[in-house]
């Protein structure tokens, strides 16, 4: 019977046990849910903030390139000289060239 008893109070504290672990679990599995949320809305974010730059880098080319080629609509035109160096966002060569040094 003393036996039975130190069984019964060690079932109930490994239950009592088993119950906190659950708990435990379910804790860390909303945490997870969140995290899993918050990491898929931040890498949204970055794809989205890549295409802008993206975007930007061609919308520079271009004004670049017309600035260069003294579009009709710029009253402005880079003279040539061996102060400019290419650059293009793909990092092949192109004719948009950028003045390094100040006027």
């Amino acid at each position: 019977a003393e036996r039975n008893v130190k069984l019964e109070e060690k079932i109930t504290m490994l239950q009592q046990q088993n119950e906190e672990l659950r708990a435990r679990i379910e804790q860390n599995t909303v945490i997870t849910r969140q995290l899993s949320e918050e990491n898929a809305s931040l890498q949204e974010h970055v794809e989205k903030e890549v295409e802008e730059k993206k975007k930007l880098s061609r919308t520079n080319e271009e004004l670049l390139w017309k600035l260069q080629e003294g579009d009709a609509t710029s009253p402005v035109k880079l003279p040539l000289s061996s102060s400019t160096f290419y650059r293009c966002s793909s990092g092949k060569s192109s004719p948009a060239k950028v003045r390094t040094s100040r006027r």
